[in-house]
């Protein structure tokens, strides 16, 4: 398929822009270009058939079965998208006075009400933007906390498991403080003999995903927050796996002093590529002055936004956070009602269905039932035949099935993490084993075949190190880098955690 500047002749036009009887505005000299931008120059119908083309290649959950591990790719109910385009939701400018808004407030109060109950925390802000923007804002939260107690300077420790995802210590370290790393034990829960050697009054808190990356709930969390509260410590929850345990347990009750959500996972919201997404907050009482501002909040039957809040770690993000977001997730809750739970329940049925199908053929590095995903070892297709994760995970893609999260947790060698969601039904998931199955049949057989794959996808395997290191962004024109020839090296193996 040429690119849509290769099938540009100069002249041709996709549209036809009015032209005002008004004099042309002066453009400064320094911000004038010497000369016209080399855009593409192609017909309408030309136009639109190069991005449907596009369109027809483009995989996602509307595609076809997306089993990417901890990024819960489940189905987006298309009523959410009927509510969020009512035109008072849809129209809706985020400078609007407040007697004017009292209907987007109140969902956003109603939102906040929910979700404070979900994970059984008081006060929720929803400003933050997306899962990770909510794990700064916690930990600046932290931060503030321990400042006006006094405690500032000398709490400067975050603990992380060995399972944590990337985000997190991403976090720990813009919002300044020192990571300090603890390992997982052999049932895959956090190893409680490291972790006690590591807390103490320089610790400022945990951050915990649990269930972990591993798809297991922590057997031993009761502990862990006895551990950490004797030492005057906080206790973050990342929400990333809540899909897990809605309507089942509350983070709260396990002794969770912080937690984020991501909306657009647990809550049905089309993600992927940069956004769009939702991270709020929620906390305990003694934290709940410093949350973000403005705070919305309800008066009887009015609503306001409250700026009055003079601990406040200020604003997180422009205005009050993505609101489409919030339409949708609250129209998604409350198509469940009082049965979320339903949600997990399945979603951790479906997860435990596929690691039955499959943990005798590809390897469960621990022994145990699952939650809503589990993790997967492909290192005996790779000893045994050298075949890897990445030659699987590329396989599949000719099977008509997304790739699961490969490489991570890094603590699992060759590992795939697969998350089928509640909203897959028995046929989909029964399909998905067979295919995984007869790749670890190819591989015993005929090595080559996932080796060589995908074999059937517009595009081949890329070469991902020269990708990484040599991008290419932008069209040269006529000293645009020629693509290389077929039979040129090319990297066939990532690297382990890319």
């Amino acid at each position: 398929m040429k690119l849509v500047y290769e099938k540009s002749k100069p002249g041709r036009r996709a549209s036809s822009l009015p032209r005002p009887e008004l004099p042309a505005p002066e453009v400064p000299e320094e911000l004038r270009r010497a000369s016209p931008p080399r855009l593409p120059e192609i017909s309408e119908p030309e136009l639109v058939r190069h991005f449907t083309a596009l369109a027809d290649r483009t995989f996602g959950i509307d595609t076809g079965f997306y089993p990417l591990g901890s990024c819960t790719m489940k189905h987006n109910p298309r009523v959410n998208e009927r509510v969020v385009n009512l035109p008072g939701f849809r129209d809706l400018h985020p400078l609007q006075e407040e007697d004017a808004s009292q209907g987007a407030l109140e969902l956003m109060w109603r939102l906040q009400e929910i979700l404070a109950e979900v994970v059984g925390l008081p006060a929720v802000s929803l400003q933050p933007a997306a899962g990770s923007q909510g794990e700064l804002t916690g930990l600046l939260l932290m931060r503030a906390y321990f400042a006006d107690r006094g405690e500032g300077d000398q709490r400067r420790e975050v603990v992380i498991p060995d399972t944590a995802h990337g985000t997190n210590p991403a976090s720990v370290t813009m919002a300044g403080y020192e990571l300090v790393g603890v390992k997982t034990d052999p049932r895959g829960n956090v190893d409680l003999d490291d972790l006690r050697g590591k807390v103490g009054p320089q610790t400022a808190g945990l951050m915990l995903t649990n269930p972990s990356t591993l798809g297991l709930f922590d057997e031993g969390i009761e502990e862990i927050t006895r551990i950490f509260h004797e030492s005057g410590a906080l206790m973050y929850y990342d929400g990333a796996n809540l899909n897990a345990i809605c309507g089942i347990s509350r983070p709260g009750d396990f002794g969770f002093d912080i937690v984020h959500f991501n909306l657009h996972k647990t809550f049905s919201q089309p993600h992927g590529g940069g956004g769009p997404g939702g991270g709020p907050i929620a906390v305990r009482e003694r934290l709940e002055p410093y949350l973000p501002v403005p705070a919305v909040v309800g008066e009887g039957d009015t609503f306001r936004l409250d700026y009055e809040r003079p601990k406040t770690i200020g604003k997180v993000r422009g205005f009050c956070g993505p609101f489409g977001v919030f339409v949708r997730s609250y129209a998604y809750i409350r198509s469940y009602g009082p049965a979320l739970r339903e949600m997990s329940e399945v979603a951790v049925l479906n997860a435990n269905y596929l690691l039955a199908r499959l943990k005798d053929t590809y390897e469960a590095p621990f022994d145990r039932l699952c939650m809503h995903e589990f993790v997967l070892s492909g290192r005996r297709l790779k000893r045994e035949h050298g075949v890897t994760t990445l030659d699987v995970a590329k396989r599949l893609m000719d099977y008509g099935f997304h790739p699961p999260t490969i490489y991570f947790p890094l603590i699992v060698p060759e590992a795939l993490m697969i998350e089928p969601t509640e909203t897959e039904a028995k046929e989909t998931l029964d399909a998905f084993a067979d295919a995984m199955l007869e790749i670890a049949r190819e591989a015993a057989e005929q090595p080559e075949l996932p080796k060589e794959a995908p074999h059937v996808r517009p595009v081949k395997r890329l070469d991902e190190v020269r990708a990484a290191k040599q991008p290419v962004v932008r069209y040269r024109f006529e000293q645009h880098e020629k693509p290389r020839g077929a039979g040129e090296p090319r990297q066939l193996e990532a690297q382990k955690g890319a």
